[in-house]
Order: structure tokens, then C-alpha cells, then sequence
């Protein structure tokens, strides 16, 4: 007997959160970046279900629960235990994807969430979806926070894949913030051709810390991340990613529909560069909500953008009053496009 399970090409193990919660990892090749064999790493949560009969409770409720895909942003992973247990509650199978090189799929030697083009993880994604759809769940709701909203409305817009029914856009980043725009006009080419030349140049990433010291136990926050995975500052960035990063953001601008229902949370107000204050916990401190709030409407036809007062940046990691004004949000825009039917 074993502790590892399969399910559709899914060997299952249990995951790191502990007790209800499955890994399985998706190999994926050589990484384009010539950093090793790439791998991404699908989370789940089946409460009460023994690890060997994974298996046949994935198939059993398979075709009754639709499934949310959560898809993290830059210098993260995924550990939001309370997301994928209210999901779960409330008749939705709950998934997450650690990316290549992020969280979980990182590999020794590899560099923390490094990426020259970000079109690379449609890979992760579109397998990802093709085996939950290939499940029998009918349909899929991807939920991308931060970069990963901007990769996830990429990647529908250029992809179209089978299954997805929705989107849901926690904080996405969507647009190069602090940089005025006769600025990053001029120094847009530069970054390319010297990020193309010399893509592993180190660069300063933006003050994070604020937002990771309002969110971790050991500081402001009651979030116990693991802080190798994601350390309060971030990780180190470099200009090939932010090449791909400034591409990314063209294409997006130049016109994209990501041809689904979608929905967008995110704060009212930014706060951004400055140290952790009282007031750094019910503001996004990572994105200029502005930003969000112009590019938002422009990603679709059916577009429902729900500011939140007083939402951190990781809108479902608000203080308690917030984070239930959150979920009801989504529940309510999930209950109308996408219901559950258990």
C-alpha cells in the first residue's frame, strides 16, 4: 500500500497543508530557460476522504461540482487553506497551481519564479484544465491573484481552452505601477534589448515588504506562509522577467477578451513604497488600484469589476469584516454565471 494516488494521470500525495489537502505534480519538460526539468504542482482539498480513495471520490463528485482554479501571483505559492474550504462548502471542487519554478514546483538550482516569456506557463495551465474538464467536472473557474490574473487573461485570450467558464481577478496586476508613462515610453526598448542581451541582471523588485508584514503571524498578519516560498520583500527579480513582464502588458493593452464572464476584486485605494502602518492592512500595497480599475473593463464583454473598501491586495487575505464581504462577492457573481449544483 501507498500514500500516492492516481487520478486521470495525477498521482496524488498529501500536500503540505496537512490533513484534507493532495499535491500531484505535472512534469513538464526542459524549462525554456535552461534551468533544469520544469514542473508544476496541482493542489486539492477533499475533506474526509481517506488518501487511497482519492481516487474514486476526484470521479464520484466529478460531474455535479464545477471546479475553481486558484493561480497565485509573483513571489508566491498557494497556502490559502480557508479559500479552498469555503469553496468546497459550498459545492465547488477547489484546485490550485503552484507554477513552474514557484512555491512547490521550484527545483534545486532553479531560479524563484524566473521566466523570460510568461506565455510559458499556458503549458501548466491548459493541462491543467484539460484534466480537471477530462474529470467530468462541468465546468472550470480559474482565479488568478496578482500576476497571475495578467498571465490567466493572457493566456484565455490566446488559448481558448475547453472547460473554462469564468474568470475570477483577485488583485491583478494589470500595468506597470510608479513609473510615469513618458518614463517606461523611453525606457521600454532599452529594457528590452538589454533584458533580451542580459536577462539574468538583477534589478530592485519594489518595497513588498510592507504587504508581507501585514500579512505573516510573525509580524501583523494570521497568515503562516512559508517564507522560503514567499518571503516578505519577494523574490529577487531580474530583467528578463521584467522584459517579459513589459511585453506581457503591451499585448494586454493593444486589446485582449479573455472570452469568458469574468469578475474583478480589488481595493479602493492604493498605498504603495512605504513601511507597514496600521492603515497598510485595508489598502492594496502592492498595485495601483487605478490601474486596475482602467484595464479591468477593457479584458472582455462581460466584465463585472466589484472595488472592495478596505481589501488588502490578496483581496480573500483581508481582515475578517472585509475577507466575508469578499467571499459574499464571489459567491454571489459564482451562484449567477457558474453555480454549484450540490
Amino acid at each position: 500500500m501507498t500514500d500516492s494516488m492516481q487520478t486521470d494521470s495525477l498521482q496524488w500525495e498529501p500536500d503540505i497543508l496537512g490533513a484534507d489537502f493532495y499535491r500531484a505534480t505535472l512534469d513538464l519538460g526542459p524549462d525554456p530557460d535552461g534551468e533544469g526539468t520544469a514542473v508544476a504542482t496541482v493542489v486539492t482539498y477533499r475533506p474526509g476522504t481517506d488518501p487511497l480513495g482519492l481516487e474514486q471520490a476526484v470521479l464520484a463528485d466529478s460531474p455535479s461540482r464545477p471546479a475553481l482554479l486558484w493561480v497565485h501571483g509573483m513571489s508566491d505559492y498557494f497556502f490559502s487553506a480557508h479559500v479552498a474550504r469555503h469553496y468546497f462548502d459550498a459545492g465547488y471542487a477547489f484546485y490550485a497551481l503552484d507554477l513552474r519554478k514557484c512555491g512547490r514546483s521550484r527545483r534545486p538550482g532553479q531560479t524563484w519564479h524566473y521566466a523570460t516569456d510568461l506565455s510559458v506557463y499556458y503549458r501548466e495551465l491548459g493541462q491543467t484544465v484539460e484534466i480537471l474538464t477530462r474529470l467530468g467536472h462541468p465546468g472550470v473557474v480559474p482565479m488568478g491573484h496578482s500576476t497571475g490574473g495578467l498571465i490567466c487573461s493572457l493566456w484565455l485570450d490566446s488559448q481558448r481552452p475547453a472547460g473554462v467558464q469564468g474568470l475570477i481577478l483577485n488583485g491583478p496586476w494589470l500595468d506597470m505601477m510608479n513609473v510615469p508613462k513618458p518614463l517606461l515610453k523611453a525606457g521600454a526598448p532599452v529594457i528590452d534589448a538589454v533584458g533580451k542581451r542580459w536577462p539574468k541582471i538583477a534589478f530592485p523588485g519594489g518595497n513588498l515588504t510592507a504587504f508581507g508584514e501585514s500579512m505573516h503571524a510573525s509580524h501583523h498578519g494570521e497568515w503562516n506562509f512559508d517564507l522560503e516560498f514567499k518571503p516578505l520583500g519577494g523574490h529577487r527579480k531580474y530583467l528578463g522577467w521584467l522584459r517579459a513582464v513589459l511585453a506581457s502588458f503591451k499585448k494586454l493593452h493593444s486589446g485582449v477578451d479573455v472570452g469568458v464572464p469574468y469578475l474583478t476584486v480589488c481595493s479602493t485605494r492604493s498605498i504603495l513604497g512605504e513601511p507597514y502602518s496600521e492603515e497598510i492592512n485595508y489598502v492594496d500595497c502592492v498595485v495601483d488600484v487605478r490601474q486596475t480599475m482602467t484595464w479591468a473593463p477593457t479584458l472582455g464583454r462581460d466584465c463585472t469589476l466589484r472595488p472592495v473598501h478596505g481589501a488588502r491586495h490578496e483581496a480573500f487575505a483581508s481582515k475578517a469584516s472585509v475577507r466575508q464581504e469578499v467571499f459574499g462577492i464571489v459567491d454571489s457573481w459564482l451562484d449567477t454565471h457558474v453555480p454549484a449544483t450540490v
